[in-house]
């Protein structure tokens, strides 16, 4: 019998060709899976890469804006944070100051933690920029490596 004779039998012929089998979908999860396991580790390391290299340049400027603190105004206090950056020191008169960065926000390192201003520093002599890295912790390797500057 011809296809073309019995228009049922042709169409149910088209509609079996434009499914996907169970089996073709099965086939392509699996290999999306293989794929995605072999990627993300890769992609979730960079991005850790990626917010220690912000912090090292965060805190080499928030490093900067202390000497520039440090060359206005001298010393500041013992136990002084770095929030003294953006927010006038009780020490310091009004028509003196002016904020050494943007905003609040630049006191942060990439994991939402405020830089930590140590005075005297253990790195350098006048003072360290300090960050624990995504731990939070002193120590640390990779992505909780300590960042300490200038």
């Amino acid at each position: 019998m011809n296809k073309s004779a019995n228009p049922q039998m042709a169409n149910r012929g088209r509609r079996a060709r434009r499914a996907f089998t169970i089996i073709e979908v099965i086939v392509i999860v699996v290999i999306l899976g293989v794929i995605a396991a072999l990627i993300a580790p890769r992609l979730f390391s960079r991005v850790g890469q990626s917010k220690q290299a912000v912090a090292n340049a965060n805190a080499a400027s928030l490093a900067g804006a202390m000497r520039m603190f440090l060359a206005d105004h001298g010393k500041p206090e013992a136990g002084a944070s770095i929030s003294i950056l953006w927010e006038r020191p009780a020490t310091i008169a009004e028509d003196k100051w002016q904020p050494y960065v943007e905003n609040a926000d630049a006191l942060k390192d990439p994991w939402d933690r405020p830089f930590l201003l140590v005075i005297p520093g253990t790195k350098n002599v006048d003072f360290d920029i300090t960050s624990y890295g995504a731990d939070g912790q002193p120590g640390g390797t990779d992505e909780n490596a300590d960042i300490i500057k200038p």
